[in-house]
């Protein structure tokens, strides 16, 4: 093969035999001419220039843009030609206007002659279907077309043979190749308006004076040059109005992140690949050491691999038009953007660095160390351990006066080198202060592992070390808290390792081991707290109250809300607020609440068989918690199992503020499946008239905040209001906080239908309110005990004030 594929050979083949017969056809079309009369002549200047237009009016016969075969349509100046023309002479026309304007489109002359060879064998394969049909006794015009189906069907074939067996593969994202709509648009198209130019050739056009079949033949070229230029100006509009979208919406994701400086070179660059694509458009836009070869476009890239040549290239198919001018300007807009994007990222970063680090050590310094501790606590798994050291070295101030500060600030130096050696890979070491620095140990599973890593920093540091003439025995003070599981408050390991150690230096003061350096563990443990609230999540031993919401047009209980409970053995009941926190700090808000789901509608069934008017459970949820991957795919199979009961999300006002395009959608479809939507604490601290747009809902309910004194005019007016608002935007109101009957005689009197409050009912056992309900039914309100000893007896310590617990923030 001579070093040659299969591929390159037959790729070489079918170029030389194109090229063979476009220089005979159009050579033999000059022989012609040069004995033709001169109304061939303009007749012919003329079939070069429609052949050309239309060699350059692309049709794409697929969906992806420069990866779908294209076509051009020469051949429809066929007909016309040919009726004053020999037809190998106005086939030999046809190649040489498709030669002349792909020569001034790409400069290629290689192109040039395939384009025009191929338009060639096209156009014999025409004349010859055209001779056979009419050989059938097929009409004229019928003839033409099918004549011009087959030079499409052609043209089409070659294409799909080249691309499928000789150019490489190229990606389409899945999509075929071909459209069959596109493929019988264009065969219709080029069989209509052939056959019309072979009908006007020789009748004339219409609205036009006929005058000789030469002229007629000129007009029909004409007005097909006239739609093709058209057709190709539309095209190049809409090129611009994509390549200018496609520049923009690459600027911002080049751009995205560069505050940060968050991207490294390599994937800025996939990024610009990405948006060359889409700007420019191309088979392929690779990164690559090679610059541009023929047909391709590039320029170089100082970002990627530094101290190599890497070039950003843009390769079209042969036969899908040359790159333009615009193009190259395009490409090197967004490479320029990019260049800028690294190099603000680049000084984004290194301002960042400078900003968190220690200029003396090149340490982590305090601001760095805080993030890094939240994050790492955040990040862990919940019985993962850590510990912080904090540690400082003692007589530092007596070092600085007596040998200067020169001495002081290389002792520092020369500790932080020392404490970066001894710690282990994924552990922190950071300087907080003169001479404090604190270690974050991190990946643990016990204390004593903790304990040795403090050890061997504590005889690390203690070396001696030569400062100048002096050798200088530094005597460290190490304060160790030690934090078994996630905590909710990280600062206050911090504070335990930082007592930790001033207690060190205090029994030293009071006359403790004052020539040795020593290590103090902290009492500190995880909180008992995390201990009992994720036991009590993981052992689904949450327990739930349950709080009447009633009618005030039919005095009737039609809902209840579910509220979260849990009393400890030994600590007894546990505040609702520190459970709910407690969970979302443990990781558990998303379990917490599918529980609080389940027995609150099981409850809500065994309420309903005992009265059914109870229509609805309602409970607390934070507004991402509805998102399908976290509780919504969870609630709406729930909700399927009790098609009697409604099931109703309340979402505290307070994570409103996150809400998301995907959340609001998210409501909608839980909606349009039967679910209901409340806004709850509606006028409680930060409220705003946005957060009854900002999410799609069926309830608002009122916080206890906005009816505490309905003897306020401004209080009743602001009511009247909102529930004037709901009616215009079909949402239901329940004003929370009703304590007595004058409030809800005032309710009453001023329209509001649904209440919820200590007047109807605090919130009670499940035994309890299935009692109720057996006792007294759904009526509203029901004979009780002194109030104060119900309340005491049902509400943790520190929970009167709050009839409902939030799911959330």
């Amino acid at each position: 093969m001579g070093g040659y594929s299969v591929a390159s050979i037959v790729r070489r083949t079918g170029l030389v035999a194109f090229a063979a017969v476009a220089i005979l056809m159009i050579t033999g079309a000059m022989v012609f001419l040069f004995s033709a009369p001169p109304e061939h002549w303009a007749v012919a200047a003329v079939g070069v220039l429609c052949a050309g237009v239309l060699e350059l009016t692309w049709l794409r016969l697929g969906r992806v843009a420069h990866r779908s075969p294209m076509v051009a349509l020469p051949v429809l100046a066929l007909p016309a030609l040919a009726t004053l023309l020999p037809m190998e002479t106005a086939i030999g026309v046809i190649s040489l206007g498709v030669l002349v304007a792909v020569l001034l489109e790409a400069g290629r002359v290689p192109v040039g002659l395939y384009s025009a060879g191929l338009q060639a064998v096209g156009g014999l394969l025409a004349a010859l279907l055209f001779t056979w049909s009419r050989a059938f006794a097929l009409h004229g015009l019928v003839a033409v077309a099918v004549a011009s189906v087959g030079y499409v069907a052609f043209v089409l074939l070659v294409e799909i043979l080249r691309k499928q067996l000789i150019d490489p593969p190229v990606e389409r994202g899945g999509r075929p190749m071909l459209s069959l709509l596109r493929i019988s648009a264009t065969a219709g198209g080029a069989a209509l308006i052939a056959a019309l130019a072979a009908n006007w050739s020789v009748e004339g056009p219409p609205f036009l004076v006929e005058v000789s079949p030469t002229v007629n033949t000129i007009e029909v070229l004409s007005g097909i040059v006239i739609v093709a230029a058209i057709v190709k100006v539309v095209s190049i509009f809409a090129e611009m109005r994509a390549r200018l979208s496609g520049l923009v919406a690459g600027a911002g994701l080049l751009s995205a992140g560069a505050e940060t400086g968050a991207r490294s070179g390599e994937e800025i660059a996939q990024v610009l690949c990405q948006t060359v694509a889409d700007s420019i458009g191309g088979e392929s836009v690779v990164v690559r050491a090679e610059p541009a070869r023929p047909g391709e476009i590039s320029l170089p890239l100082s970002f990627v691999a530094a101290g190599a040549s890497r070039h950003i290239v843009v390769s079209r198919d042969a036969m899908d038009g040359a790159f333009t001018g615009n193009d190259r300007r395009a490409l090197d807009a967004l490479v320029t953007t990019a260049e800028m994007v690294v190099r603000a990222g680049q000084n984004v970063a290194g301002l960042t660095l400078r900003a968190n680090t220690d200029p003396l050590t090149g340490l982590p310094n305090y601001g760095a160390f805080q993030a890094a501790l939240t994050n790492i606590n955040d990040h862990r798994d919940y019985s993962e351990a850590l510990a912080v050291l904090f540690l400082d070295l003692d007589e530092f101030k007596r070092l600085n006066d007596r040998h200067g500060h020169a001495a002081g600030d290389e002792v520092l130096r020369e500790l932080g080198r020392r404490l970066r050696a001894v710690v282990r890979p994924d552990d922190l070491v950071a300087r907080v202060g003169g001479d404090e620095f604190v270690v974050i140990l991190t990946h643990l599973t016990t204390l004593g592992e903790a304990k040795i890593v403090a050890e061997r920093i504590l005889a690390s540091t203690g070396e001696p070390l030569i400062v100048g003439p002096t050798t200088f025995n530094p005597m460290m003070s190490i304060g160790l808290a030690y934090s078994a599981h996630r905590e909710t408050d990280v600062s206050q390991l911090v504070q335990d390792a930082d007592r930790a150690m001033l207690a060190i230096k205090k029994t030293r003061r009071r006359g403790g081991a004052a020539n040795e350096s020593s290590i103090n563990i902290s009492s500190h443990r995880s909180s008992q707290m995390n201990d009992i609230i994720a036991r009590a999540i993981d052992e689904d031993r949450l327990e739930l109250a349950f709080q009447p919401i009633v009618s005030l047009v039919t005095g009737q209980i039609w809902a209840f809300e579910a509220l979260v409970r849990y009393t400890d053995p030994d600590l007894g009941p546990l505040s609702p607020p520190s459970i709910v926190e407690k969970a979302k700090g443990l990781g558990r808000l998303d379990a917490m609440t599918r529980q609080v789901a389940v027995k609150a509608m099981a409850a809500a069934a065994d309420f309903r068989l005992v009265e059914p008017r109870v229509v609805c459970m309602t409970f607390n949820v934070e507004a991402g918690q509805i998102l399908p991957e976290r509780v919504g795919d969870f609630v709406e199979d729930l909700a399927n199992r009790y098609p009697g009961i409604s099931l109703c999300l309340e979402l505290n006002e307070r994570s409103m503020a996150k809400v998301t395009p995907a959340i609001r959608a998210q409501a909608e479809r839980m909606r349009d499946l039967g679910l209901m939507i409340a806004l709850d604490d509606y006028g409680s601290q930060d409220s705003s008239v946005d957060s009854l747009v900002r999410m799609p809902m069926d309830i608002l309910k009122i916080d206890k905040s906005l009816v505490d004194d309905l003897d306020d005019v401004r209080q009743r007016e602001v009511l009247t209001a909102l529930q004037g608002f709901g009616d215009n935007l079909e949402y239901s109101m329940i004003v929370e906080g009703v304590e007595n009957a004058t409030m809800a005689s005032h309710l009453s009197a001023l329209g509001i239908r649904s209440a919820q409050g200590f007047h109807y009912g605090v919130p009670e056992s499940f035994e309890n309110t299935l009692n109720r309900l057996e006792q007294y039914g759904a009526a509203a309100v029901v004979p009780r005990v002194n109030p104060a000893l119900v309340r005491e007896a049902v509400l943790p310590a520190g929970d009167a004030a709050a009839p409902a617990v939030i799911l959330g923030e």
